[in-house]
């Protein structure tokens, strides 16, 4: 029996989930979580073959909760959702080491593949993120700047973009505010940008942050 964790903060997406997940003999969703930490506190109190994630949920999520998921050596395969297109966060993800990812616009009979695939031991790669990926290996000068930043990065842009503070930053990601401060200006000069405000345009520009 593959046991699955399922993460979302919305009571009503779970429970879809759980109905079509259940829908399977050999698949049972043993724990529900409303947020990375109710994750974190479930993974040290079950054992899991894989833990269904939505990427946007209380913090902390989708990279920040897959480093603490890794750190804590949790064995179980990490499987991400989102209503985002994968173009936005899937490439991200499982070059960080998520098993795979789906839109929440999947059929039913795709999210039981996917799961049957990463509890095996492979990935889950759509045809369509497969193309996305595909296109990532050639190096093109028209990708987009926050491609070129490293996860840490990438996450505190994010924060700084949806309007936390460097201090709220710094206490989310249990770091300095020297440190964010450091990593906010190599942001600001990797993405030729001078203010926060910038970060924020451009972070609703491409669809990173709601």
């Amino acid at each position: 029996m593959i046991q699955v964790l399922i993460a979302d903060d919305h009571p009503v997406v779970r429970a879809g989930m759980c109905q079509i997940i259940n829908s399977d003999p050999a698949i049972s969703v043993t724990a529900e979580a409303g947020s990375g930490q109710e994750v974190l506190e479930h993974i040290t109190n079950g054992a899991f073959d894989v833990l269904l994630l939505d990427v946007s949920m209380p913090e902390p999520h989708g990279i920040g909760l897959l480093q603490r998921l890794k750190a804590s050596r949790c064995p179980a395969a990490v499987l991400f959702m989102s209503m985002y297109p994968e173009d936005q966060f899937a490439v991200r993800l499982l070059k960080s080491g998520a098993s795979g990812y789906l839109t929440k616009e999947c059929a039913p009979d795709q999210l039981i593949s996917a799961i049957r695939k990463v509890a095996s031991g492979g990935r889950y790669i759509s045809q369509s993120l497969a193309e996305i990926l595909a296109d990532n290996l050639a190096a093109s000068s028209d990708r987009p700047a926050h491609e070129a930043l490293s996860n840490r990065e990438y996450q505190i842009f994010c924060m700084l973009a949806s309007g936390k503070s460097v201090s709220e930053t710094g206490v989310a990601l249990s770091l300095s505010v020297k440190t964010v401060s450091t990593y906010r200006s190599r942001i600001l000069e990797k993405m030729n940008m001078k203010k926060n405000a910038e970060f924020t345009y451009y972070a609703i520009k491409h669809g990173l942050i709601d």
